[in-house]
């Protein structure tokens, strides 16, 4: 029954917890997708997160002279989805939060691992500003809530492997610490380092092989940085040496953030990097998997881009821009 409820869930866009979602009617308002290969409109509506039995009508509608014979699909020919608003209600959000609008299709069929870095007994990097201790593990769960969120509004599914069911998104610049957070579902998060990442990588490969019918599966792993105080760094990443397509996810998403700091801060520059290493999360996840570094929490300049809500937001925000054109170019 659980594993029934949990589908039901994940096809209305994210599994987190047991959510109640409901539908606030189709707007008029379409998006193209490309049939694939064998697929008839049922499993096509299915894919971009529609009730087959509820579209299927207004799909043929909408599509009446690009079908085939009995409504069949053409292959790689693009047809028109109904964008429809729905409002699901995800707790691990927060209470201000926690209701979450679908915007646009612009992701449907995706699906993302989100993995923000240590947590449990394992704060991370940590450093004392003040009277206060900022922990890595607060402040990259924060961001990936926050990515989270934005793409459950264009369409995605999602999963939250690290999880606090407790915090939600806060707007506070200085996150109080904890040690309450559970690995997908609701695991006990070992001390060990090996232990720890041996249960999120498969936690992970055990939902891709429940999602293997879904072309696209990204793994999003999300750290801060710890070097000498006067380092200022810009957010980087890694891929796996053999993933062509974690190099290019990476790249999409050093770009993006490039572009944005083009416009935003334009005299600022922008340096980040994009880097191969052999670290387990890359290596054990079956998933295309990027690795992403956010800054050094211990450089004042840096420790700006953490602190500040709307720095984090904006992070959230970019990275998510990025995640849409590599799931654009992937089904190109």
């Amino acid at each position: 029954m659980e594993e029934k409820k949990q589908l039901l869930n994940g096809l209305l866009g994210i599994i987190f917890f047991a959510c109640s979602t409901f539908s606030l009617g189709a707007q008029d308002s379409y998006t193209l997708v490309k049939a694939q290969k064998g697929e008839g409109i049922y499993s096509l509506l299915a894919r971009n997160n529609l009730a087959p039995a509820k579209y299927f009508d207004e799909f043929v509608d909408l599509n009446a002279t690009s079908l085939g014979k009995n409504n069949t699909l053409i292959e790689g020919k693009n047809y028109k989805i109904p964008v429809v608003s729905e409002v699901g209600r995800y707790p691990i959000f927060g209470k201000e939060y926690e209701l979450v609008e679908r915007k646009d299709n612009q992701l449907a069929g995706a699906v993302f691992y989100l993995v923000s870095g240590h947590g449990g007994p394992d704060w991370g990097a940590n450093v004392k500003i003040g009277s206060r201790t900022v922990c890595e593990d607060e402040y990259a769960y924060d961001i990936t809530l926050r990515l989270a969120r934005r793409l459950i509004e264009h369409g995605a599914l999602v999963y939250m492997i690290t999880r606090d069911n407790n915090d939600g998104i806060r707007n506070e610049e200085y996150l109080k610490p904890d040690r309450d957070e559970t690995c997908y579902p609701n695991h006990k998060i070992p001390a060990k380092q090996t232990t720890r990442l041996r249960q999120r990588a498969s936690a992970i490969n055990q939902l891709y092989r429940k999602n293997r019918s879904r072309s696209y599966q990204r793994v999003i792993v999300i750290h801060l940085d710890s070097q000498s105080k006067s380092s200022n760094i810009d957010v980087y990443f890694y891929h796996h040496p053999n993933s062509i397509a974690g190099k290019q996810l990476s790249i999409t998403l050093q770009q993006t953030l490039k572009k944005k700091y083009q416009i935003h801060q334009p005299s600022r520059g922008y340096t980040g990097t994009v880097g191969t290493r052999n670290l387990y999360m890359l290596k054990k996840t079956t998933p295309v998997t990027t690795f992403i570094e956010l800054g050094n929490i211990r450089n004042y300049r840096d420790q700006v881009r953490f602190l500040k809500e709307n720095n984090r937001q904006a992070l959230a925000n970019w990275l998510t821009e990025g995640l849409i054109q590599d799931y654009r170019s992937h089904r190109n």
